[in-house]
């Protein structure tokens, strides 16, 4: 992988050269990544611990929390160093690492939330079936499937950004290795790659939005014939949270990649920012403070822990 080149290091530009704001964004995205980190190990933890969550529903959440966490992890890190530092320079085999991995977990997120939307599908279109289609074994397949898909096209990816020769200009203009900027470098023709790579995120990304939309036709069509405004209403509201991540995901999604190259702009770092930084801090808000469930479980755990404090400072 990467054979071709010349050039054995990077300078990523970050996101701004002024040194005033530098420092104020260092302090918001520590605070950004430390929310992340503190959300989703929360989601995951009280799932966990809470018997009532123990559902493929949740199951899929867990997933999602934990591909959260690293895909954060794989930008965050880097890009609050660079903030303080002077020397941005990242190794040629270190820019292709943050690449893959940061591809792999977006990918694997995607497909996460086509499953999260078959899930609900099957919840509502077909209760009585529910346990026998969305079994635990059923679950594991989809989700080692989705790492498995992940993982076979991350790698084509990879090899088309990083496989040609870099033989010019070293400095990436944005504040980690992404696919674009890093292609910009490039010094062969970047047609094929480009060509190849779209391919692939079409795949992915468009195949996991029509499987969402077709799930969600099928559940508007079976919520429209419930006789039961009550119902109806119980029905959509499990999907909210949902569709909310998926809005937020796809949409940032499709205006980064499903674009000309021609056409990326500035605007692009600051989706960027969206989608690596502040979509995997605001999951786990939308999925705990949109669903009774989730609320329910952490209030009956906040219960449980404050118990015993509260029984130990009485016998004092």
């Amino acid at each position: 992988m990467g054979g071709n080149h010349t050039q054995t290091k990077f300078i990523l530009l970050g996101i701004t050269e002024s040194p005033r704001v530098q420092t104020p964004l260092f302090v918001l995205f520590l605070l950004i990544y430390t929310v992340t980190l503190v959300g989703n190990v929360g989601i995951i933890t009280l799932v966990r611990v809470s018997p009532s969550l123990h559902t493929p529903m949740y199951f899929f959440l867990t997933h999602f929390a934990f591909i959260d966490i690293c895909y954060s992890t794989v930008i965050s890190p880097r890009m609050l160093a660079d903030l303080l530092s002077e020397d941005k320079t990242i190794s040629f085999t270190a820019c292709m690492i943050q690449f893959f991995t940061f591809a792999f977990f977006g990918t694997v997120e995607c497909h996460l939330l086509a499953m999260m939307a078959y899930d609900r599908h099957v919840a509502i279109c077909q209760p009585l079936l529910y346990v026998t289609i969305i079994s635990s074994r059923v679950c594991w397949q989809l989700v080692a499937s989705s790492y498995l898909f992940s993982f076979l096209s991350v790698i084509i990816c990879t090899w088309c950004v990083f496989g040609g020769s870099f033989c010019g200009p070293n400095h990436i203009d944005h504040f980690f290795c992404d696919e674009v900027p890093v292609l910009k470098l490039m010094c062969s023709d970047t047609h094929r790659s480009e060509m190849i790579i779209f391919a692939l995120y079409t795949i992915n990304v468009v195949g996991a939005s029509v499987v969402i939309l077709l799930s969600y036709i099928s559940i508007i069509r079976t919520v429209l014939r419930m006789c039961s405004a009550q119902s109806r209403a119980r029905a959509f509201h499990t999907c909210s949270s949902h569709l909310m991540a998926v809005s937020i995901f796809f949409g940032s999604g499709f205006f980064i990649y499903l674009q000309p190259s021609s056409s990326h702009r500035s605007l692009d770092k600051v989706a960027s920012i969206f989608y690596t930084m502040v979509t995997p801090m605001l999951n786990p808000f939308i999925y705990s403070l949109r669903n009774k469930e989730v609320k329910g479980a952490l209030i009956k755990w906040s219960r449980m822990v404050c118990k015993p404090q509260a029984q130990h400072y009485r016998r004092q």
